[in-house]
């Protein structure tokens, strides 16, 4: 619910009051994670897009979106990482070693924001020509041998497995949007994808209600919003088991300490009990193991 709060209606808000105040030009910034988005971060922000998209048909404000790939040297960027992990001696960690990502510089993000602002007309989508993407395994490697060292010698590279709803790959267009060019080369328009807005308000305003009672419904709709989005349990899931496990973990080990503790005091227990039968220490820690 926290993403929801704060992507959708943080943005549905801040949009509302730049109508409020007259604001001219109103960018928001996006991700390529919008594009059929596999969690509720990527979804969350195709929301905010048709947000922006419907809101500039509404207001005197010019609303416009930029999608962004991955900003090399951003506190979310994987480069900050590996360096941290190379000055610690390794491993460096990638959850696949096929998986790539599009990435621009900071210098080529801010010229989208601002190119983007200054093209506004009609709640467009403004994205940047990023080139291929790149694979972030040969990324950690090139980092590897940039620092003088050696991979699988001096430092090794370790794939942990890709976490519930992450790409393998990126993508910067959905199939309906297609591309128009701008002046600037490097900076492309996507077709906006209509929708019916009414029930889209709709929607919203019972997503917030939902949002704020902490319902466990969330990803089923934010889903009914975005179609392209397919809904993965997997982490809870996963999050249960593990809550289960350190439950009984715990239980285990809080028994563990009474009957190392206290073997004479069960044994009176069972005897004030009637129960005829004797049992010792290692005994009931063996029985316990199986519990």
């Amino acid at each position: 619910c926290e993403a929801v709060k704060n992507n959708i209606f943080g943005t549905y808000n801040t949009a509302k009051a730049a109508i409020e105040h007259k604001v001219n030009k109103f960018v928001i910034l996006s991700t390529d994670k919008a594009v059929n988005p596999t969690n509720v971060m990527g979804a969350t922000k195709r929301i905010c897009e048709m947000i922006v998209q419907s809101l500039d048909k509404r207001s005197k404000t010019e609303f416009v979106a930029v999608r962004f790939g991955n900003v090399l040297g951003s506190a979310g960027s994987v480069i900050p990482l590996f360096r941290r992990q190379i000055a610690r001696g390794g491993p460096l960690t990638i959850t696949d070693k096929r998986i790539t990502r599009y990435f621009m510089t900071a210098s080529e993000a801010a010229d989208l924001v601002i190119i983007a602002g200054f093209l506004a007309e009609q709640g467009e989508l403004f994205l940047l020509d990023m080139g291929e993407p790149v694979r972030i395994y040969d990324l950690a490697e090139n980092l590897i041998r940039l620092s003088g060292l050696e991979v699988g010698t001096d430092i090794e590279i370790k794939c942990t497995g890709l976490r519930p709803g992450e790409k393998l790959y990126e993508e910067r267009l959905m199939a309906e949007e297609g591309l128009r060019t701008t002046p600037n080369g490097m900076i492309s328009i996507a077709r906006p994808i209509l929708f019916d807005e009414d029930a889209f308000y709709k929607a919203l305003d019972e997503m917030y209600e939902a949002a704020y009672a902490e319902t466990d419904r969330m990803k089923e709709m934010v889903a009914a919003l975005v179609p392209t989005y397919v809904v993965d349990h997997s982490a809870e899931q996963a999050a249960k088991e593990r809550s289960i496990t350190k439950a009984r973990s715990n239980e285990t080990d809080f028994l563990s300490f009474f009957i190392m503790k206290s073997p004479f005091y069960i044994l009176g227990c069972c005897k004030c009990l009637g129960i005829g039968f004797q049992v010792s220490r290692i005994e009931l820690l063996f029985h316990l193991h199986f519990i």
